[in-house]
């Protein structure tokens, strides 16, 4: 479990994040939701050490990571994974090369016991065989799911996916949701997930919270977004007079 305490960010006189206390449970997929400017990524960055906060705590299980020495930072980080927005592979590197990266930097293993850990997370997101091909030559969606094998190359027990879906089609997208939901269970991650895509919201949003304007708006799961009679929801899910509609008649109205 990740916790964060009374969290303030500014950014010279600019107050970003206002006091965010929330947890994000393991074992579970934790979204944060919100429109842009509310501050998801500043809250992303802060969680995983990028940035600090103005004042305020964040707590992996009984640590509080900005306590922490850089040899105590080091340790925690090799327990973090990390999906970025636009997958942030190495287009010099073949995609195992991408892969072995995080096993290069942290890791004494040999290069045998790193490639059985490479094609183990290759065979992971269904992409066996495809060890030797560049970036390039892969669609946006196995960038994405290579993204995502690199991700969990160090068996980590803390998972960060900053807009995961971005760049992809409706129906890759939901391949990707469901690769991140199930290894979140298998391997029983802390799974944090920065998104504004509807279908994660309602489709693995186990934990939500809805920043607006800096501050914590609403908090709760999946099953009570459509029936939530807070406005700040409101008008960020069903800015669109489809889902309007679909929430009318879920409520049978």
């Amino acid at each position: 479990m990740i916790r964060t305490k009374d969290i303030f960010k500014s950014f010279d006189e600019k107050e970003v994040l206002k006091g965010i206390t929330t947890e994000f449970y393991q074992g579970k997929t934790n979204l944060i939701i919100g429109r842009s400017g509310a501050g998801k990524t500043v809250l992303l960055k802060l969680l995983v050490g990028l940035l600090q906060p103005t004042s305020g705590e964040v707590w992996y299980g009984d640590t509080n990571f900005f306590n922490l020495n850089k040899k105590e930072v080091r340790a925690i980080r090799m327990q973090v994974g990390m999906l970025f927005q636009a997958s942030a592979l190495f287009d010099s590197m073949t995609v195992e090369e991408n892969i072995r990266f995080p096993l290069d930097m942290f890791t004494n293993m040999t290069y045998k016991e790193k490639r059985k850990q490479v094609d183990s997370c290759l065979e992971r997101v269904s992409l066996s065989g495809v060890n030797d091909s560049f970036p390039s030559e892969i669609s946006g969606g196995m960038q994405k799911r290579v993204g995502i094998a690199r991700a969990i190359v160090l068996n980590p027990r803390y998972l960060f996916c900053d807009e995961p879906n971005s760049g992809l089609d409706p129906k890759t997208s939901i391949v990707i949701d469901e690769l991140i939901l199930d290894i979140t269970k298998e391997k029983n991650i802390t799974t944090v997930i920065n998104t504004h895509d509807m279908n994660s919201v309602m489709e693995i949003g186990e934990n939500i919270i809805l920043l607006y304007q800096g501050e914590i708006a609403w908090r709760g799961h999946r099953g009570e977004v459509l029936e939530s009679d807070n406005e700040t929801l409101q008008d960020f899910i069903f800015a669109s007079p489809f889902l309007q509609r679909l929430r009318e008649s879920a409520l049978g109205k």
